[in-house]
């Protein structure tokens, strides 16, 4: 038998050592914390009630589970870092990162396998179409050589265990099944945003408390900002305040001027003195003016610099890629004198000063202009980044072409 699913092994009679029907199977259980693929053990069903049957004493799983040893010898069971197939998988909302999607579970298709005189059973897919609804309704109703002809007709909608992430609210169960989401992670920020936005907000929380804070803080940026404010208020101050660290200074700012207060005070007061202090002088802007739409972390040099200077900047810049589309150049005073474009530099040699490369007409925008100013600035001159002046012409943050489409969007 190549593949078994998991309703058809539930209820299945249990045969002890001595050849005589103990029970039967009512759960399936794993020990990820030791192994995420092979059932670990089998809970059954008897008279004397629930024991468990180590999958190491499983001998056959043909006609039944027939074991190796007695039932006298099972314990009951515990439940301390146990993941529980039907419990905890059936009907259960996961994260599949291959589709991007969230989907919910039907059914599991299991593999038995034989090494070594022993058997072994492993998740193969989790079953998330008809197929599996249908095994489940008509189990016990129609007999099963004649249901198993009607599910040969209907196209499997499988999705591999290795594509899947589970979502455990629980915070002391996901730290004993040791639940990450270490490949939800490795999705777009954008399609971990969609993802979110499809969970219930418990199941949210969940995902952020687990997420690396980097990871975290992208996603956050792509979501929308009823949902952002949601997750955020739903998270302790200190790992809120990880999160906004880690998010541009503009999105950061934008976010927190949306929340209440008092827990916007909160917040700053985890965070790092340097990131406190910019939020704070961020968020006294206007939300609607380009300062407060504005990046603080950009590049800009010296109006004396050369390209072999910029490079070096370039190599140490922290902050986000889409700010590196163009290099400001200063004077002593932070005055703005020049923009010069990334295209123009890799075509530089190594010696050539900055200014000369510089953007004709150097196009800013006051710190203090509308929205509407902003977006038309950009659709003028084509811009990637905008760069935002005071009224001495000092140079105080720039505006990214993602963040005029992010306003442009919530304009919808």
């Amino acid at each position: 038998m190549s593949t078994i699913a998991l309703t058809e092994l539930l209820g299945s009679p249990v045969i002890e050592a001595s050849g005589v029907r103990c029970g039967r199977v009512r759960e399936l259980v794993l020990t990820p914390a030791e192994d995420r693929i092979h059932i670990s053990m089998l809970i059954v069903r008897t008279k004397k009630g629930d024991r468990v049957l180590p999958f190491s004493a499983v001998i056959s799983l043909n006609g039944g589970v027939q074991a190796s040893s007695a039932a006298s010898d099972w314990s009951p069971p515990e439940a301390e870092g146990l993941f529980l197939l039907e419990r905890d998988l059936l009907d259960q909302q996961i994260i599949d990162v291959h589709g991007r999607k969230v989907v919910r579970v039907n059914d599991v298709d299991l593999h038995p396998e034989t090494s070594n005189g022993r058997v072994y059973l492993k998740i193969g897919s989790v079953d998330v179409g008809a197929r599996g609804a249908i095994r489940r309704l008509l189990k016990g109703v129609v007999p099963m050589v004649a249901l198993r002809a009607v599910l040969q007709r209907i196209p499997p909608r499988l999705i591999p265990w290795d594509f899947v992430d589970l979502i455990e609210t629980d915070p002391a169960r996901r730290v004993k099944l040791k639940i990450s989401h270490e490949r939800l992670a490795k999705l777009h920020p954008a399609d971990i945003a969609d993802i979110v936005e499809r969970l219930a907000p418990d199941e949210r929380e969940a995902v952020f408390q687990t997420l690396d804070q980097e990871v975290a803080a992208e996603a956050l940026e792509e979501v929308q900002p009823r949902v952002q404010k949601s997750i955020v208020e739903s998270l302790d101050y200190g790992r809120a305040a990880e999160i906004v660290e880690e998010m541009d200074p503009d999105a950061a700012a934008d976010l927190l001027a949306d929340l209440p207060e008092e827990r916007t005070t909160e917040i700053l007061k985890e965070m790092e003195p340097e990131e406190r202090q910019e939020m704070t002088e961020l968020l006294e802007f206007g939300e609607n003016t380009a300062a407060g739409r504005m990046n603080t972390e950009y590049l800009a040099l010296s109006a004396e610099a050369s390209a072999n200077d910029a490079i070096e900047a370039l190599r140490n810049f922290e902050g986000g890629v889409e700010t590196v589309s163009t290099i400001y150049l200063v004077d002593e005073r932070g005055k703005l004198t020049g923009a010069v474009p990334l295209a123009k530099l890799i075509l530089a040699k190594s010696d050539d000063k900055l200014l000369p490369l510089s953007m004709d007409p150097l196009i800013s925008c006051h710190a203090g202009a509308r929205e509407r100013e902003v977006a038309a600035l950009f659709d003028k001159y084509n811009l990637m980044t905008l760069p935002v002046v005071d009224d001495d012409g000092i140079l105080t943050g720039v505006i990214t072409s993602d963040d005029v489409i992010s306003l442009l969007r919530a304009k919808l």
